[in-house]
């Protein structure tokens, strides 16, 4: 059974009632509760216990990533979180979404200033657990990683041994130690702990590498205390408990096994599944019922981080995806990270949310507060997308000219986005392109044949041939293969997971050499410079198409893609997400902010569709 696996059914599973009580002689905390109030906290791992400034202290933690949610809405989520009865949030924060090219480093724009979501945490009272990596996992791309580093193919990652790695991770930590350093619960900021890397017994058992990154936040003036978090399983095989940290059991429940491993460290549930993630194809959005485990961890005392409170968007190109160890069963992750979440994508509270906030209500001995009001919503009238450019004409030159058709990040340093391989055959036959990662269209001629895939699901097949017919004349027959990516493989071994096209290409058997590659990054600043058709422009798959929208008041809504088939969809000029017919998601979550008053284009590529289509918008994820 997948670990993945085996944590979604040990969330619906009840903990275990021969846990004996380890947080506390009452269920039900006396006194007011001690929140961040900038002077410094003693905060400590004591006796099988949390303790803040020498007594017993329990973590009732939800988590979220700033990275995906909007800015203007990081107030309102914690205030959801905090009206629910937790006193702490949980942050990811995502190394790829900060450095996007080795050393170049952003830490302002979008969704990407991490310091001021802590510090409005501290504003609201709340802790903070904070989860800096180097990798994180979180159905993100490459698990947080930053795909620049499969730019070198012999590159491993998540390993002491390999010194480019450590390095590029050695930089990641210069960068953000002296953000987080003040921070600390020991200087009068709200952080009460730090993770050390994520799940890592899943994929290895190299104690030293852990070792050495806690010292690496060490060197940087940050004394912990340190947590790991993984599953029982895994680190009783693997052996990669760091002695005095607070051991994390992810959706695992034997907190008495687990604390034979920690000694005289807490064991608490690093991660609790009130909800799961749901990928490409699956028959519907994934839920959880985590009730009855949050009635007991409340009755023993326990601490506790649900993940996720709040789960927000994968925004743009940063979903990542699920695989075997082999690479095979590759299951790319949806746009939405709503996780069936108590608090849904656009900041509602779900029946689970009073559900939990009723449980919490009756443990804590203050009042909570009552929740904000979710943030207005707006529909707009359907429109038509008609069709704006074609891929076609409007491909990168030069052109690679390449013995096979490598990855896009070796060929291009290209880290998302589509590839275009062409070549001219003499002869028909079978094509197979067994290495084409993840999704490819082919076209004869400019003809479209067929398509390729990478991910198996009901209404979809992987297939890896596509029939080439017979040049008409001796010219030959120009064959395009446009191949387009999901998010990097952020979990288990299967983390070299470059795009593009990996093997050979191969005509009945024979391998074939000699490729033009044309890189598309289909980025903002290619689509910005896309110029519109004219009676020139060629028609066949691989359009995009343009739809404006006029607005006279501005709201949340989910821009309804149900009757497309696959590809993006920017929102005047920002990439939102993907969209794919197979579902289960068909509505893409947009905040207000990205709309303006007034005009509005909505901009759409798809693989397939060559006819305008519509759009329209709902207030909410499905029907």
């Amino acid at each position: 059974m997948q670990r993945r696996d085996f944590l979604r059914f040990a969330l619906l599973t009840p903990l275990a009632a021969s846990i004996p009580l380890a947080y506390g002689e009452t269920a039900k905390p006396s006194g007011t509760e001690p929140i961040p109030d900038g002077k410094p906290h003693r905060f400590e791992l004591s006796h099988q216990h949390f303790l803040l400034d020498g007594t017993p202290f329990q973590i009732r933690s939800g988590e979220m990533h700033p990275a995906r949610i909007p800015a203007e809405y990081w107030l309102h989520r914690i205030r959801m979180a905090k009206a629910m009865g937790l006193n702490t949030i949980a942050i990811y924060v995502m190394w790829n979404y900060l450095e996007s090219e080795p050393g170049v480093f952003d830490f302002t724009t979008e969704r990407r200033d991490f310091v001021r979501f802590i510090r409005l945490c501290q504003q609201e009272g709340m802790w903070v657990y904070l989860r800096p990596g180097p990798y994180v996992c979180a159905e993100w791309d490459l698990g947080g990683l930053p795909a620049y580093l499969l730019r070198d193919p012999s590159i491993r990652v998540r390993t002491k041994d390999d010194p480019r790695y450590m390095q590029a991770v050695q930089r990641y930590m210069d960068a953000i130690a002296p953000k987080i350093a003040p921070l600390m619960a020991n200087r009068g900021g709200p952080i009460l702990m730090m993770q050390i890397e994520n799940e890592y017994a899943s994929f290895g058992h190299d104690l030293d590498y852990l070792l050495r990154l806690r010292t690496m936040w060490q060197a940087h003036g940050i004394e912990g205390p340190f947590s790991i978090s993984d599953g029982l399983g895994q680190i009783q095989k693997q052996k990669t408990y760091v002695p005095g940290a607070a051991l994390g059991l992810d959706g695992d429940t034997d907190f008495e096994a687990a604390q034979a491993i920690a000694g005289e460290a807490p064991v608490w549930m690093g991660e609790g599944y009130p909800g799961w993630l749901t990928h490409w194809g699956d028959p519907d959005f994934q839920i959880g019922n985590f009730t009855a485990t949050l009635r007991k961890l409340l009755a023993e005392g326990r601490s506790f981080n649900m993940y996720v409170v709040h789960g927000g968007t994968n925004f743009g190109f940063t979903a990542g995806a699920n695989a075997r160890d082999d690479y095979a069963n590759f299951e790319p992750v949806i746009t939405s990270y709503d996780y069936g979440a108590p608090i849904n994508e656009r900041g509602e509270a779900t029946p689970d949310y009073r559900r939990f906030r009723a449980l919490l209500a009756a443990h804590v001995s203050h009042p909570l507060p009552e929740p904000p009001p979710p943030p207005p919503t707006m529909a707009f009238t359907q429109v038509i997308a008609r069709p704006f450019a074609s891929i076609w004409d409007n491909l990168p030159v030069p052109a690679h000219t390449v013995k096979k058709p490598d990855p896009n990040e070796i060929l291009f340093a290209q880290d998302h986005g589509m590839v275009l391989y062409r070549k001219t055959l003499l002869r028909g036959g079978m094509l197979n392109m067994e290495g084409l990662r993840d999704y490819g269209t082919v076209f004869s001629d400019g003809k479209y044949l067929d398509y390729v895939s990478r991910v198996n699901k009901p209404g979809l097949h992987v297939q890896h041939y596509v029939d080439i017919p017979q040049p008409a004349n001796g010219a030959g027959t120009t064959v395009d293969i446009l191949v387009d990516s999901f998010g990097h493989v952020g979990y288990g071994q299967a983390m070299y997971d470059f795009k593009g096209i990996v093997g050979a290409v191969t005509l009945d058997g024979e391998e074939l050499h000699g490729w033009q590659a044309h890189s598309l990054p289909i980025d903002e600043a290619y689509v910005a410079g896309l110029p519109p058709m004219n009676e020139n422009s060629t028609i066949r798959p691989g359009m995009f198409f343009k739809a404006i929208v006029m607005l006279d008041k501005l709201g949340d809504c989910y821009i309804d893609m149900s009757d497309w088939d696959k590809g993006y969809v920017w929102v005047n000029g920002k990439l939102l997400g993907r969209y794919w017919r197979i579902g289960p998601q068909q509505r893409l979550y947009c905040p207000a902010s990205w709309f303006s008053r007034g005009r509005n284009e909505l901009l759409v590529f798809d693989m397939h569709r060559v006819t305008p289509t519509a759009i329209r918008s709902s207030d909410r994820l499905k029907w």
